[in-house]
């Protein structure tokens, strides 16, 4: 019997069998594929965004839709500067970019996985090796390897990932955990109309994207593309409202302020008089944006502000303010997939993240009922749930 098993060579998972590792144990890692660390490798095109710029336990639980402060007794115990020191100390130098995302100063994922492999050098790593049941025993479990071997552990920590469907979770929910269903999250807003889309590459850089019939919103940068749109603003705005947006089965209205914190009033005041619609630009907005909501207005572009009618000046501040669109769909946001749901997090010990009903069971990463916005807060809550599991391992 080993000491752990760890079921998923994903970042958590490798990350909790190093910390396991450190306790003394003897640890076995099965990941069901041919290889290792699959998400780390194609983060961030490549990448790889490791963490976020160090902040407080208090706003870095703010940017988890599911969990939010009850995450405080985990991320207390690793944080964003954990992470960050950790990579450091193993020769991976790190940069912080202006958005607050942290990559390798390479810009190369490998580095990261370098530093992880060199780390967990004395696990004994199996491939190809998918748990297919999981048994509690005394003194441990029994797990079936490919319907056919079986291995026994005294301690198993699952970090198996986020299933995009239920059934990808039966594993768990034959134990006895309760199961979120997963829906999608961190995705873009697909819009089908011809004249937005065919403005794709455009950007602004603080607008609000807000969900009338669900009143959730945020703001910050967002990016015109040919389904649709895009960029953070949006993404994280996906990921607040992603069960709200599944029930609706992604039919949903999206209302855009291109100019953030603006009244009516304070548009129709920013005008110059004297200059023509077109040359009325506010600096924020891109050329041909502002070209298709004059035309969108049914503005005359060559006319100077003070000669059309109030009706039009209306129209136009209407348009800048509340630009609305019928979406229809979603698209996942490049390879970086995740799912809001899984494992309950009211099942879990969040402060060892041990299954309470179910001693010896740890349950981390995208596994349990976690997700972030994107920029670096999925891989923390992988680092910190699985540094806290292998740490809190009791094989003695």
């Amino acid at each position: 019997m080993v000491d752990v098993v760890v079921i998923g060579g994903g970042a958590a998972g490798m990350f909790a069998a190093i910390h396991a590792l450190k306790q003394g144990a003897n640890v076995v890692v099965l990941e069901k594929s041919n290889k290792l660390l699959s998400k780390v490798r194609i983060s961030g095109g490549g990448r790889c965004n490791v963490t976020h710029r160090p902040m407080s336990v208090n706003e870095l639980v703010k940017n988890y839709p599911r969990g939010g402060k009850s995450l405080k007794p985990l991320f207390s115990q690793w944080r964003c500067e954990d992470t960050m020191k950790w990579f450091t100390d193993r020769g991976v130098p790190l940069k912080i970019e202006d958005d607050g995302r942290v990559f390798p100063v390479s810009d190369n994922s490998e580095d990261i996985i370098t530093a992880l492999l060199k780390s967990a050098k004395d696990v004994d790593i199996r491939l190809k090796s998918a748990v297919t049941d999981i048994q509690k025993i005394e003194n441990g479990f029994s797990l079936t390897i490919n319907n056919d071997k079986t291995i026994s552990a005294r301690q198993v920590i699952a970090a198996s990932g986020g299933s995009p469907k239920r059934s990808g979770l039966m594993l768990w929910e034959k134990l006895g955990l309760p199961i979120i269903n997963p829906v999608p999250s961190l995705f873009t807003f697909n819009i089908k109309h011809q004249p937005l889309n065919d403005l794709m590459g455009l950007s602004v850089q603080d607008a609000t994207v807000y969900l009338p019939e669900i009143k959730q919103q945020f703001s910050g940068p967002v990016l015109i593309t040919h389904w649709g749109l895009s960029g953070p603003a949006v993404l994280k705005l996906s990921a607040f409202a992603a069960r709200e947006l599944a029930e609706r089965q992604y039919q949903y209205k999206v209302r855009l302020q291109w100019l953030k914190d603006m009244t009516h009033e304070d548009v129709i005041q920013s005008f110059n008089s004297n200059k023509t619609m077109t040359n009325n630009r506010p600096e924020s907005i891109p050329k041909r944006l502002w070209r298709y909501l004059l035309q969108r207005a049914d503005v005359r572009t060559d006319t100077a502000f003070k000669d059309i009618s109030k009706k039009e000046q209306n129209r136009l501040a209407e348009i800048i303010l509340n630009d609305t669109y019928d979406a229809v769909g979603k698209s996942t946001y490049k390879e970086e997939f995740v799912t809001a749901g899984g494992i309950d997090l009211q099942a879990i010990n969040l402060k060892t993240m041990e299954a309470k009903d179910i001693p010896g069971l740890y349950i981390i990463g995208e596994l349990a009922n976690i997700d972030g916005i994107t920029g670096g807060f999925n891989f923390q809550a992988a680092w910190a749930s699985g540094m806290v599991a292998g740490k809190n391992i009791n094989f003695e």
